[in-house]
């Protein structure tokens, strides 16, 4: 047994009974970004209680009528990784308005350059967005989404794709000790994909362990990973990101 980076104990067996304030506010963060059964995993809790939790936590009575840029930047992180139901029950607004909201969303393109925000934000969605959704996400023409993924020579997540096709997910080998001990001594100096190459597991893997154990890069590492970016897109002709 061990604790968690959000304070609950880990162990065998799920966890079950009263649910603590830092499980619920860490329910709320995934949920919808993460499906049910990966937010259990997390959790250590039955997927049938983390349902059920969910429920009780979106619990609030819908606000209608005009969107706040707020409300449409978060409705923006949810679009393609959940269901719009989900989204509605966690944005606290009636299903029908938030599919017309999505659907006014999908009218707003814009052929201008990403941003630097943007790229680091495309990035992280990408592997779990279809092309469609994210230009949506980000306002822009869809062959303005395949010629950035194309440069940046991004690729869609094994699992998300299985996914789509409606394949089974495969299930990663339980964490062994020499596997944790060795993710601690690379994980702060070695690219995540390189990791996930050496222990041979998925790239989402390899980071979801680490942040259950708290692992961060190191400062000088985070820097080095900044400069090979900026050299590499320069390297490959890019223009710099307009402001």
């Amino acid at each position: 047994m061990r604790r968690t980076t959000w304070g609950t104990e880990r162990s065998a067996t799920p966890r079950r009974g009263r649910w603590s304030q830092a499980e619920i506010a860490r329910l709320k963060e995934l949920y919808g970004l993460r499906d049910e059964t990966a937010i259990a995993r997390e959790l250590n809790r039955p997927v049938a209680s983390v349902r059920k939790m969910a429920e009780q936590a979106f619990q609030i009575a819908a606000r209608t009528g005009p969107w706040t840029a707020a409300e449409v930047q978060n409705l923006k992180r949810y679009i393609g990784g959940t269901t719009p139901e989900t989204i509605a029950r966690i944005l606290g607004r009636p299903l029908e308005e938030v599919q017309s909201q999505i659907i006014e969303l999908r009218r707003i393109q814009t052929p201008k350059s990403l941003s630097q925000d943007e790229l680091v934000e495309f990035k992280r969605l990408y592997g779990t967005r279809t092309d469609e959704d994210l230009a949506v996400i980000f306002g822009r023409p869809l062959e303005v989404v395949m010629d950035v993924a194309a440069r940046l020579r991004l690729a869609k997540d094994k699992a998300f794709l299985r996914r789509l096709a409606g394949s089974p997910a495969s299930r990663m080998p339980r964490w062994d000790s020499e596997a944790i001990e060795k993710l601690r001594q690379l994980y702060p100096t070695t690219p995540n994909l390189e990791i996930a190459r050496q222990l041979q597991r998925s790239v989402k893997s390899v980071v979801s362990k680490a942040h259950n154990l708290g692992l961060k890069k190191e400062a000088e590492r985070l820097r080095e990973m900044g400069r090979e970016n900026v050299s590499l897109r320069y390297h490959r002709g890019d223009a710099p990101p307009e402001a």
